[in-house]
């Protein structure tokens, strides 16, 4: 039996990378996302790429809790437990905390941050019983660097990175390694239509590689963090 990684937010950039790596190694994969024809073309892609593995998915937004649930109820129809958990959903709605639209803090907190609470929670059992599992949660740059246009973007990533912090110290007895990853601007959807050159950017594949790379060490060590940016630097 394939071990099993469960990446959320699959379907394009940093989510999509991850998912065709660990394809890669072997394992099989659970994701969601909110567009059901990206879930159907991404898994006929994959499984024509990878046949020894085997992608499954449930259309889910999880911002809202009940798809959360319906989500982490899916995974645990899954015959093999998850080993690999990788927080990748989030939203970026630009703006400042004193002009930004009514709602936005409470929309960005409940995809980037919650979600990522719920899903930890919802699959932490699992893998304190079998002392085994490893928990990458995709937070920014934006967790240790304010920007003036990042207004609730920038309060939910820090609070995402306080969390991996917390849940890092508490899963220590469990064996369960747990590891934050800083990516600065990243070549995705969420910068289409910029005017920037592409090698202002990282590569999607690049974050993947260093996700693999750090799951990939000995039991007796974990890298609790990654903060990776553009050859040249963060955008100004």
């Amino acid at each position: 039996m394939n071990p099993l990684a469960v990446v959320t937010g699959g379907t394009k950039g940093i989510g999509r990378a991850a998912i065709e790596k660990f394809l890669a190694q072997g394992f099989d994969v659970i994701t969601c996302a909110r567009n059901e024809s990206d879930l159907l073309a991404l898994q006929q892609t994959f499984s024509e790429s990878f046949p020894q593995s085997k992608l499954s998915y449930l259309t889910a937004d999880l911002s809202v809790r009940a798809d959360v649930d319906a989500f982490i109820a899916f995974i645990h129809k899954h015959p093999a437990p998850a080993q690999v958990l990788i927080n990748n959903t989030g939203v970026f709605i630009p703006g400042q905390v004193h002009n930004e639209t009514e709602g936005t803090l409470e929309k960005t907190m409940e995809t980037n941050l919650y979600s990522a609470y719920h899903l930890t929670r919802g699959l932490l059992a699992g893998m304190m019983e079998h002392k085994k599992g490893h928990i990458f949660t995709i937070c920014s740059t934006a967790s240790i660097i304010a920007y003036p246009n990042g207004g609730s973007y920038c309060i939910s990533k820090f609070a995402l990175y306080g969390m991996t912090k917390v849940l890092r110290e508490e899963m220590k007895p469990y064996n369960v390694k747990v590891t934050a990853i800083l990516p600065g601007a990243t070549y995705t959807d969420s910068w289409k239509g910029t005017e920037l050159p592409e090698d202002r950017f990282m590569d999607s594949g690049d974050v993947a590689e260093s996700i693999w790379a750090a799951y990939a060490l000995s039991p007796r060590a974990v890298v609790e963090e990654i903060l990776i940016r553009p050859q040249l630097g963060d955008l100004d």
